[in-house]
């Protein structure tokens, strides 16, 4: 306990005994995760906020505590839900000497996280996981909630960013996207459409997670069954949609999102059905509405992310941590390849979720 970087903040908050270790943890990107253990072996997850990606921290913990309590009290098994630990005034984060907003969660102990699935039935849990969590959530104010990310799943937003990326053309690189802009520009209408319902009310808003990958659920180490879904910065007003597609987009890609080999990319229909057999059961009142866009969810997210690439490629690569100068473009082109199997698999997709909704 010799870094005064972490040991300053651990020091602020209460906790049992005297922390002796204080270990990098995870594989995230954005925030600095640490494990941190006591004499007496309690383990602690101790966070630092990315500040350069989170630009109004206090509002995003305000999510946290609300959502966190929200769930608690629905839950019997402690695990159910993450526990932040207060600071000796009580307070349920702090901000350092620095600026950095700190704040410690218990670690969720006999517990597993998994970076891709092993099994369908891994993937199936996730999806148990995330219905759940829009279950539990169903009676909670989204309105409420802050938006960490101002305009994260506004689409029409998003391909305003790429024609403004595409004019100003900083690198020079708008010559050697032509199909791919032609891809987008040809589906804009319909990738506009989720978010117009939303805003003419047709489809209720809720509280939504909007990072739903398999590494943001912890299972039971025994069970392999979902305790809680964790990587809660995200979580804001959205649709149930944006959650289900999101996971679609990750799960059911038959290859990594920057495999450069177009090939080897399509939608697993089997993970599709697998995915959206959990998510129907563990939310089971979403309206008729939600259960017929769940499909149009998968398509959205998919081509969203692909624009957002996209037009970080034109940008300079200032968002997405890139290894080679093609990185953003291979992930858009991916993501492009996604959608387009998508459509072929359109109809069948389509049936799954009506039939699935009928049992």
């Amino acid at each position: 306990m010799d870094n005064d970087f972490y040991a300053d903040a651990i020091r602020c908050f209460v906790t049992d005994g005297k922390p002796v270790s204080c270990v990098a943890h995870g594989c995230g990107h954005i925030n600095h995760t640490y494990l941190v253990t006591t004499d007496t072996g309690r383990r602690y997850i101790l966070q630092m906020l990315n500040g350069g990606v989170f630009h109004d921290p206090e509002g995003l913990m305000e999510n946290v505590v609300a959502i966190t309590r929200h769930i608690a009290a629905k839950c019997a098994d402690p695990r159910g839900s993450l526990h932040l630990n207060p600071t000796a005034d009580g307070r349920l984060y702090v901000r350092g000497e620095q600026g950095h907003i700190w704040r410690l969660f218990d670690y969720v102990e006999n517990s597993l996280c998994l970076q891709t699935p092993e099994t369908p039935e891994d993937f199936y849990q996730s999806a148990i996981a995330f219905g759940t969590f829009q279950r539990q959530l169903a009676d909670f104010p989204a309105e409420t909630l802050h938006e960490t990310i101002p305009d994260f799943h506004n689409t029409p937003v998003r391909y305003r960013q790429l024609r403004q990326a595409l004019a100003a053309d900083v690198c020079g690189r708008a010559k050697d996207v032509g199909p791919e802009v032609a891809f987008v520009m040809a589906r804009e209408a319909e990738a506009g459409r989720l978010h117009g319902m939303r805003m003419r009310g047709e489809l209720p808003t809720r509280v939504t997670h909007n990072d739903t990958k398999l590494n943001n659920v912890m299972l039971d180490a025994d069970t392999r069954k979902p305790l809680c879904v964790i990587d809660l910065d995200t979580v804001m007003p959205g649709l149930a949609a944006y959650d289900f597609g999101d996971s679609i987009r990750f799960g059911a890609a038959t290859a990594a999102e920057d495999e450069k080999d177009l090939d080897k990319m399509e939608m697993d229909l089997d993970a599709f059905e697998t995915y959206t057999r959990g998510f129907l059961e563990a939310c089971p009142d979403l309206t008729d509405l939600e259960r017929q866009t769940l499909p149009l969810g998968a398509k959205t997210m998919t081509l969203e992310c692909g624009v957002r690439f996209l037009t970080d490629y034109l940008a300079g690569d200032v968002y997405f941590d890139v290894h080679y100068p093609e990185h953003n473009l291979d992930r858009a082109r991916t993501q492009f390849k996604l959608v387009a199997d998508m459509e072929k698999k359109w109809d069948r997709m389509a049936a799954i979720v009506s039939r699935l909704s009928e049992t």
